[in-house]
């Protein structure tokens, strides 16, 4: 019988080759280390949609649509056909309908849920993105198909739905699952996952600054936590591989009205299909 207390590994994992490269270059540059190891940073990987998700695709209406502060065009989900509206963020190298059993049961309780593949993500073309630009598609979609009763975000969507709507009121409720918190942490985790030495991280740090002309921690979760007045669920799997659990403590401990809900054993992505996860989503919603 399995081991119910494994932890599923769940990480995206960097393929050997780009690992060597990268302290190939390390070796010969300090700043060619930086250059490679941000534009990697900018690049998700593209996954091939599983078959679980077929059903949300086939049954949304799909449109791209043209964010004009992007100049960028993006697919956009319309799921179910309920007169409330739920908002839904994937994370890094998600797309659209990887939350489609939390879609599903919102389907249930009355909801039509809004989602996309970010830039450079699934339909959406390009190879290139930043959280900036997550949070300038979820604002456009609060725009044009909101407003929003609920919004929920994985990962980097929950970091970027926190820092959409912050100051703002027009939301009920916000979910975050398994979302990062520090920009300088997240950047951390990356160039060590990368094998390079911590001084490249700082490099790194400057030139992407450079590119989206912002200051990164800026963006950090737990600061836009402190504008957020509405009710926020804050979920995190305690074995979270990708992002540790202190990002979730620290996040709720900002928040107005802040609910934490930990895990175990659910990892980064298996938390988004589990049922206790999503009934304590409902419940929450609900209140």
């Amino acid at each position: 019988m399995p081991n119910k207390n494994k932890t599923t590994k769940q990480s995206i994992e960097i393929p050997a080759p780009v690992i060597y490269l990268g302290k190939a270059i390390q070796m010969v540059s300090k700043k060619m280390a930086a250059f490679y190891a941000g534009n990697l940073f900018v690049t998700p990987i593209n996954f091939k949609i599983p078959k679980r998700e077929i059903p949300m695709l086939a049954n949304s209406t799909i449109t791209m649509e043209f964010i004009p502060e992007l100049n960028k065009t993006v697919a956009i989900y319309q799921y179910g056909t309920g007169t409330k509206k739920a908002l839904l963020s994937h994370g890094w190298c998600g797309r659209g309908t990887q939350l489609f059993k939390i879609a599903d049961t919102l389907l249930l309780e009355g909801y039509t849920t809004i989602s996309f593949d970010a830039p450079a993500h699934g339909k959406s073309p390009g190879r290139k993105t930043n959280m900036k630009e997550f949070i300038a598609v979820i604002q456009y979609l609060e725009q044009k198909y909101g407003p929003f009763e609920i919004a929920i975000g994985h990962s980097l969507g929950g970091m970027a739905i926190l820092n959409a709507f912050k100051g703002k009121n027009t939301l009920k409720k916000i979910v975050t699952i398994g979302s990062g918190n520090i920009i300088d942490d997240i950047i951390k985790t990356f160039i060590k996952q990368l094998q390079l030495k911590p001084e490249i991280g700082g490099i790194m740090k400057k030139r992407v600054e450079k590119q989206i002309n912002v200051t990164i921690n800026d963006f950090s979760t737990y600061l836009a936590a402190k504008e957020i007045i509405i009710p926020v669920l804050v979920i995190h799997d305690e074995h979270d591989h990708d992002v540790a659990v202190s990002a979730a403590k620290h996040i709720h401990e900002h928040l107005v009205q802040g609910e934490l809900y930990i895990t175990q054993h659910l990892g980064h992505r298996k938390i988004l299909g589990d049922a206790k996860v999503i009934e304590k989503i409902m419940t929450f919603i609900k209140k």
